[in-house]
């Protein structure tokens, strides 16, 4: 009895703890974006000419793609990230050797080891900053949001953390597949997040249907392949591959639950929310998406068809152009982040523009 009497005893004094600790929790704040976008622009009708048929009319109307970019011979992702970083980190006013943690997201890495994260921090000079890279395809940047949210709330030694998102599929384009030599691109986008009293972050979501992770990928380089001649035989050199067919409807069907979800936990509603961000892979998909939710197209933003598609570089890509275009959201606008990608992974955070 004497045991259970001093646990009952201590429920109020744990609950006050938990109180407190809640109250001095820091929120991460997005503080700062932005952007690199590489020089060497790939029209429509490049794209013609290397598969030799057509494919302009049919990009435009079913994916909202006009053109595209890659980067340079001599670039890397690591170039791209630490491109979009210096953006980020100039805007705020913030010092590189301010950085306390490197995330980049990416599955298109300078190496298999070591992490590109390392090399970016080394551009940077970032030389205070702890780094790893994070892989979960197109949709790793905002899985890396839910993660860097939650390294400020739960350390108060993380104060600032720069999240990258970098994507250099030019280098795994395989041209006799215009299935997906005519969708991908290169390009970096960056988020500073900041440490605030004041909550930033609200909610997410991470899911996954891991029965579908051989259906898109790049299939070769890791100790799968290299152990087993059949799987090199039959992927050959690094590419990009649609293998497996997954329902044409799988993000939509999948969205929608995962949106709600994270709404309701945090409290809000589909109205609520001023503007919504998705994977820029498809225009249609988009618009679909809007009219399902009942929110007006002027909530979204889109960048697929003067960029192309970025993968795990495009949500911070195209946050970053509605701001510079005046049209990002305001102070005290809830603001939610979709995406997914390969695995297939899926991943959606709200939070509260400050």
């Amino acid at each position: 009895m004497g045991n259970e009497g001093n646990e009952e005893s201590n429920v109020p004094l744990i609950s006050l703890i938990s109180f407190f600790f809640l109250l001095r929790m820091s929120h991460a704040q997005i503080i700062s974006t932005g952007t690199y976008i590489p020089e060497r622009i790939v029209t429509n009708a490049d794209v013609e000419k290397i598969l030799g048929e057509p494919a302009n009319q049919w990009l435009i109307e079913n994916v909202g793609i006009r053109e595209r970019r890659f980067m340079r011979d001599d670039q890397a992702t690591s170039d791209l990230a630490a491109e979009a970083g210096r953006v980020a980190l100039e805007r705020a006013r913030v010092n590189a050797n301010e950085i306390d943690l490197l995330i980049v997201a990416t599955d298109t890495p300078d190496y298999i080891s070591p992490a590109t994260a390392a090399v970016v921090q080394a551009k940077l000079g970032a030389v205070n900053a702890g780094v790893f890279d994070l892989n979960s395809a197109c949709a790793g940047f905002v899985t890396g949001m839910d993660v860097a949210a939650k390294y400020i709330a739960s350390d108060a030694s993380y104060q600032k953390i720069l999240l990258l998102g970098a994507y250099g599929m030019s280098r795994y384009i395989n041209w006799k597949d215009k299935k997906t030599a005519t969708l991908f691109a290169d390009g970096a986008g960056a988020m500073l997040f900041a440490a605030g009293e004041e909550p930033g972050f609200l909610a997410s979501k991470l899911f996954a249907a891991g029965q579908y992770n051989d259906a898109l990928g790049i299939y070769v380089g890791g100790t799968r392949a290299v152990a087993n001649a059949e799987h090199v035989a039959q992927y050959g050199a690094p590419h990009v591959a649609f293998v497996k067919k997954f329902p044409k409807t799988f993000n939509i069907e999948n969205w929608v639950p995962l949106i709600d979800d994270v709404l309701q936990r945090a409290g809000y509603s589909r109205d609520d929310v001023a503007q919504y961000y998705f994977t820029q892979l498809n225009l249609r998909t988009i618009e679909t998406m809007m009219q399902i939710l009942e929110q007006p197209l002027s909530k979204t933003h889109w960048v697929m068809d003067k960029w192309g598609y970025t993968g795990s570089a495009c949500i911070p890509m195209v946050l970053d152009d509605a701001i510079q275009q005046g049209k990002g959201p305001q102070s005290g606008d809830l603001v939610l982040f979709c995406a997914s990608g390969g695995g297939l992974a899926m991943a959606v955070t709200l939070f509260r523009w400050s």
